[in-house]
């Protein structure tokens, strides 16, 4: 059983050789990089037999350059400042000539601008900023009371908060946001200065101040493609069809691509398409209201998404489980230390686990998602069956013995099957745990309802986040149904026997 969940598991850190012919493209979790990454898609279709796959919303830099530079993606769209002070930790901006000389030792390269600047700033309320006399960043160092929600990418950036406040002697200490949650948190007035990006939709939208970076500290974030090396050999046609994105998108277009998105709830991949048909972002139209949203063509896909991933891991996690649970029943030091590893694993937060099984295994997507899923269903499945064991009859023990049975005929025949229905329990309780937990497994291009989430959390859209909620609620409770059924079943069974 062991010697299966291993060639399981196998086969899934496989997969991404097994697409070696397939462009996958990347992208972090906010507005643009989602557009950008379609846009990508799209434009490399026509010079591809199969149509190129986008793995959206990998989370921060430090995940999605783990996906490229491991091989996960081929590419993803990046930016110039980012590339020279975060990826490649220089002091200072570099030429693309300069970035593409310190990355080809890695295996990468940067090339194809896309035409615009996406810098970081900080912004304010107007009517605040005007009140208080704050335009520049040097004028908001003098308000050490006004309080900064910054992302938390952000604040860890080596191009980010720490060399921003010893540029300007800001004595602020900021509060840790999700970027898409920043502008409803400054629009309630519950922070007063946030970081944005200098193409986000939402600035003029709510009427927000950037102030002036007076000190020069910001580098220009000109926007461009980080890729594999071995993309243009390996993939000449659609290489060639993505030159046509150089030059192609200014600020502006940009900016109304992004409001699409996020004030109007478009879908990224028809933005895209409406932007290479037109020539342009402000296009009207496309709204998707919530049952759009709930039953829209990637249900089916994201079902099956889910709940393999719940299906195999739980499997893996019985077929792991059970067994040691049964060797380590007689030995009380071994099934203590059995149990209590496996309930040190449960106090692990999830995206802590998946970074570090992302280290681990050098890929993202299906492989480190299933060990996740897998390690934290053992814990559940363990205890209840050393559960359903302690709680065998001493005297059908005996009884067993008596009849001549040896030790592991009176486990297979006597204990296991007493044991059974706790045994299910315990697999029932682990299903409903893997399901909740397996929409984390979309931060790192796992896919399932968790994808919904993740983008809907990036754009600060609730209906999306109920689209991905409720069919993963919904699978939880078909997951409840199916193991009452199987439990009465065997209730059934036993009565008749």
């Amino acid at each position: 059983m062991i010697r299966i969940t291993c060639l399981a598991l196998a086969f899934f850190l496989s997969l991404p050789a097994l697409a070696a012919d397939t462009l996958r493209i990347g992208s972090k979790r906010f507005t643009e990089s989602y557009i950008l990454a379609h846009l990508m898609a799209q434009v490399a279709r026509p010079g591809m037999d199969s149509a190129p796959e986008v793995k959206q919303g990998l989370g921060n830099t430090a995940i999605v350059y783990e996906a490229l530079r491991s091989g996960s993606i081929d590419m993803y769209p990046e930016y110039a400042g980012t590339i020279a002070l975060e990826i490649l930790k220089s002091e200072r901006p570099m030429e693309l000539a300069a970035m593409n000389k310190a990355l080809a030792p890695l295996g990468l390269a940067a090339a194809i601008p896309l035409g615009f600047n996406d810098g970081y700033a900080l912004a304010m309320r107007t009517a605040d900023a005007e009140r208080l006399g704050v335009r520049t960043l040097s004028d908001l160092a003098r308000h050490p009371g006004l309080k900064l929600g910054l992302s938390n990418e952000f604040i860890g950036r080596a191009d980010g908060w720490k060399g921003l406040a010893a540029r300007y002697a800001f004595a602020q200490q900021p509060t840790g946001l999700d970027h898409g949650l920043a502008y409803d948190a400054i629009a309630a007035k519950q922070v007063d200065v946030i970081d944005i990006y200098t193409t986000d939709a939402k600035i003029g939208h709510l009427g927000l101040r950037v102030l002036q970076d007076d000190k020069a500290y910001f580098p220009r974030y000109d926007a461009l493609v980080l890729y594999r090396l071995d993309v243009p050999q390996r993939l000449p046609k659609a290489w060639a069809a993505l030159q046509k994105l150089e030059g192609r998108i200014n600020e502006d277009a940009m900016i109304a691509m992004n409001a699409r998105a996020e004030l109007q709830g478009v879908a990224f991949d028809r933005i895209a398409g409406d932007f290479l048909a037109g020539g342009a972002g402000a296009q009207t139209g496309g709204a998707r209201g919530f049952w759009a949203k709930l039953f829209g063509a990637d249900l089916a896909r994201l079902a099956w998404q889910h709940l393999a991933l719940v299906v195999a891991s739980v499997a893996a996690a019985a077929l792991l489980a059970i067994p040691l649970a049964v060797a380590s029943f007689g030995h009380p030091r071994s099934r203590a230390l059995l149990l209590g590893a496996t309930g040190l694993l449960q106090t692990v937060p999830s995206l802590a686990l998946l970074a570090i099984l992302i280290s681990l295994l050098g890929t993202i997507g299906i492989a480190p998602a299933l060990l996740a899923l897998t390690l934290y269903a053992l814990l559940p499945i363990m205890r209840n069956t050393v559960t359903g064991l302690a709680e065998v009859p001493q005297g059908l023990r005996e009884a067993a013995t008596a009849l001549g049975m040896s030790p592991r005929q009176r486990m297979r025949l006597v204990e296991l099957p007493l044991a059974l229905p706790t045994v299910i329990a315990g697999v029932r309780t682990a299903t409903t745990i893997a399901i909740g937990t397996a929409t984390i497994a979309a931060f790192i291009g796992a896919g399932g309802f968790g994808e919904r989430i993740v983008t809907g959390l990036a754009l600060n859209d609730s209906g999306l986040l109920l689209a991905g909620a409720i069919p993963a609620a919904v699978l939880a409770l078909l997951g409840e149904a199916l193991f009452e059924v199987a439990e009465r079943a065997l209730q059934r069974s036993r009565r008749g026997a």
